[in-house]
């Protein structure tokens, strides 16, 4: 059984063997037969537009995969086939003939996302285009394995230093490694970003579009318009064109119509009248939720892994933030509950522990995948897309 199997391998590792999916992906390559492939990288916005971009493909009455990460309340999440979350039937039958094909010793070796990402590509076989989101790297994430015909670039900042680099530059370079022949870079913060995508496209002889390259006046206020109506943040403007550009890469005519019962699920999603469930979990998060709520106060349910910058994060919400109300969660690599409140009392914002939803005011569950999990387990909401 899947469950079993993925229940024994660990979800976080301090240090990570980067050569070993590459020669796993060699030894069962032979029995795969790819489409198109479209790889999403970067730190923020990876989820919203590539599932926008797989919607999209999917009204063009093609067959696509999505493949995202990590999920919330199920595994089943990760794998977007067609229109829905993959059926555990399918994943159990693709399970058995990965496990046909795969050497005992990679069964046994292969980390969580290294083995369900292979299973994804299994499952997507029969597809049009699949749309792929890396996990937290590039040029060594198991993603990279499979090439791709277009690499979609959403905003880079600082995240994952232990693994990626502790600068722009270097967490760029090690991103944006990964494109193999065409990219397009959404709209980014640091321009750096931008500065390291003109040397490596000289350098490696890719070429390197911006998305804005792709679209005129009328189109982009038809995109705002459409996250307007949607009810989403407006940050997702971006997210949204980034994904229609790549569409426009492959010949598509864009109508933005198609949109019209889009869902996210876990995204700056409205789950009530006054509950907002976010799974970011970076600095880069914070700023787009602040500019967000900037004419709001809210309270913050939350709590953060320990690798995190959270006292950078508290500090730029502290303006929106009304009180914060901690969520215990039990994870390994969740921080200490008496370190995050001395850091909250000297940041000299209100806190307290979660106890309840008060009916006359505004929550936003934020923090990391986690937390919105435990949120929605206790409050007994099953929202997905």
């Amino acid at each position: 059984m899947l469950d079993k199997f993925l229940a024994s391998k660990p979800l976080y590792y301090k240090e990570i063997d980067y050569t070993r999916m590459p020669r796993a992906w060699e030894s069962v390559r032979k029995h795969f037969s790819l489409p198109k492939i479209v790889h999403v990288i970067g730190t923020n916005g990876k989820g919203s537009s590539g599932r926008f971009l797989a919607h999209f493909l999917y009204k063009k009455n093609l067959k696509i995969g999505h493949y995202t990460s990590p999920h919330v309340l199920q595994f089943n999440e990760r794998i977007w086939l067609n229109g829905s979350n993959v059926s555990d039937e399918t994943l159990e039958v693709n399970h058995q003939k990965l496990l046909s094909i795969l050497s005992s010793e990679f069964q046994e070796s292969l980390s969580y996302f290294e083995y369900t990402t292979l299973l994804a590509m299994l499952v997507f076989q029969e597809c049009d285009y699949i749309v792929l989101e890396a996990g937290l790297g590039g040029e060594y994430d198991a993603t990279s394995v499979f090439g791709s015909d277009l690499t979609l670039v959403t905003p880079i900042s600082i995240d994952h230093e232990a693994f990626l680099g502790d600068t722009v530059e270097k967490i760029a370079t090690t991103k944006l490694n990964a494109v193999r022949k065409f990219a397009i870079l959404g709209l980014q913060e640091y321009k750096k970003v931008y500065k390291v995508a003109k040397v490596l496209s000289r350098k490696k002889g890719i070429e390197v579009f911006r998305y804005d390259h792709f679209f005129n006046f009328d189109e982009i206020y038809e995109a705002k318009e459409r996250i307007k109506s949607l009810t989403m943040a407006d940050f997702f403007v971006d997210n949204l064109l980034l994904a229609m550009a790549g569409a426009k890469f492959f010949g598509f005519e864009i109508d933005f119509s198609e949109f019209d019962d889009f869902k996210l699920f876990g995204r700056c999603q409205k789950i009530s009248q006054n509950v907002t469930i976010d799974v970011g979990h970076n600095v880069a998060a914070a700023k787009a939720l602040y500019s967000h709520y900037k004419n709001s106060k809210i309270v913050l349910v939350y709590n953060s892994y320990l690798d995190k910058d959270y006292a950078n994060i508290l500090k730029i919400l502290k303006p929106v933030i009304k009180r914060v109300e901690l969520l215990p969660i039990l994870n390994e690599r969740v921080e200490q509950k008496e370190i995050l409140e001395e850091t909250l009392e000297t940041l000299k914002i209100d806190f307290d522990n979660f106890k309840k939803i008060n009916e006359d005011e505004h929550y936003l569950v934020f923090g990391s995948f986690s937390v919105v999990e435990e949120f929605l387990k206790y409050d007994g909401t099953q929202t997905q897309s």
